[in-house]
């Protein structure tokens, strides 16, 4: 219990905070949890270096001590917790504009893979670009990121499918983290697809995983989680698993992409592996999705990648009622979601995956956190957490998806500091 007669020391104000609203805990929310936010009117943030010592109302606000504060206005309008997207693509080479157009109107994957598509499109072009092509493009979208208010992203490795290239994604991902405000936490995804010179032999290319890369990159210490792309004729169930648990033997944590184009059963092998995270999941068996909610793995959804890949939304109504804790994330990536857009997969959450405001705002910040094992340090306005907070041009959080598909992001706050700000 904060003393509220000891002056509280401060280096930051938020102020005149019409509408506070904020999940609160030090985990996931699960089921019906999710849609339980502290509203509080007329607030006040204080914030001491980059952490969070007040978050309440402002007749409550205990005396301030110390030198002269930097106060932000709110002027009046709603304050939330930072998104945290918690699963992106977002260093790569080279675009894929034309497989776009060409999926647009109607060519089917074979033959897009047969024109030079696919992954292995840009697994050419991440190899091509170097550092030096890498780095500038991913501070773009960073900076991006940032002005749609995301303070927390999770970016896997992928594209290189070598031992080269993926040491310098994750190499890039952390040079990344030093150089502007948005967190970075680095997954290394090796095991994205099979490449050319592995084509028709995924176990030995696993087997090589383990052997080598697995081992480089730790030893490295460049990525805190490990994914692979579970899927029928990828990365089947075996395979996922005896690569998953050799990346944990070696101290990685687990993600997996799961079920994505059929019934596999990626996400029971999640839950059987109590893996942080199992992503995507439109096509799930409802009794893995309740084998995640017992594991206490998080069943994020990426709605901009249905929208893009124009395929039915991820269940995230069924996950809920199943007991599952839902993180939403943009699944930035140069191939079937080249978007960024948090405000657009806000409106598509709401309206097409039958989610409140409430547990849309929990997805993209708690929950966000806990896909990525953060849950303690942010995701929600808590005194002892990091100050990452956005200031809306709306009076209530619930014009995050009321004003479909726009930005309300005005100022946002990062560690205790204004990074960005709308003019």
């Amino acid at each position: 219990m904060l003393d509220q007669t000891r002056p509280l020391k401060a280096t930051l104000l938020v102020t005149n905070i019409g509408e506070l609203a904020t999940p609160n805990g030090q985990d996931a929310r699960f089921g019906e949890a999710s849609q339980q936010l502290s509203i509080i009117p007329n607030a006040v943030i204080a914030v001491d270096i980059e952490r969070i010592v007040w978050a309440g109302p402002a007749e409550q606000l205990p005396p301030l001590e110390g030198p002269a504060l930097e106060v932000v206005d709110a002027r009046g309008q709603a304050v939330i917790p930072g998104f945290v997207d918690s699963h992106t693509h977002f260093v790569f080479g080279g675009w894929r504009a034309d497989e776009f157009l060409w999926r647009a109107m109607g060519v089917p994957y074979m033959e897009i893979h047969e024109r030079g598509g696919g992954i292995a499109n840009s697994v050419r072009a991440t190899r091509a670009a170097g550092r030096d092509g890498l780095l500038p493009v991913g501070l773009k979208r960073l900076n991006r990121m940032l002005e749609l208010g995301v303070t927390t992203v999770e970016g896997k490795s992928g594209y290189g499918l070598d031992l080269e290239t993926e040491l310098l994604q994750l190499e890039v991902m952390k040079q990344l983290d030093g150089l502007q405000p948005v967190d970075i936490v680095a997954t290394f995804m090796g095991a994205h697809s099979i490449p050319v010179e592995y084509q028709g032999r995924p176990a030995a290319y696993i087997d090589w995983l383990i052997a080598v890369v697995l081992p480089a990159v730790k030893k490295q210490g460049i990525a805190e989680f490990c994914d692979i792309f579970c899927e029928k004729g990828v990365f089947e169930l075996a395979d996922s698993r005896r690569y998953l648990l050799a990346a944990r033997e070696l101290g990685f944590e687990l993600k997996l992409h799961a079920d994505e184009i059929v019934r596999l059963g990626g996400a029971g092998l999640a839950a059987e592996l109590k893996a942080a995270s199992a992503d995507h999941l439109l096509k799930a068996d409802p009794l893995d999705l309740a084998a995640m909610a017992e594991a206490g793995t998080v069943a994020t959804c990426l709605p901009l990648t249905a929208f893009v890949l124009r395929e039915p939304y991820a269940d995230a109504r069924a996950m809920l009622d199943a007991g599952c804790a839902v993180a939403l994330a943009s699944d930035f990536n140069p191939g079937s979601c080249y978007s960024q857009s948090i405000p657009l997969a806000i409106a598509l959450a709401v309206l097409y995956m039958h989610m409140s405001s409430e547990e849309v705002l929990t997805a993209l910040t708690l929950n966000g956190a806990a896909a990525l094992k953060l849950a303690h340090d942010r995701g929600s306005l808590e005194v002892g957490k990091l100050a990452d907070i956005l200031i809306l041009d709306a009076p209530s959080y619930k014009h995050l998806a009321y004003h479909s598909g726009m930005n309300l992001v005005e100022t946002v706050i990062k560690r205790g500091k204004v990074v960005s700000r709308l003019d």
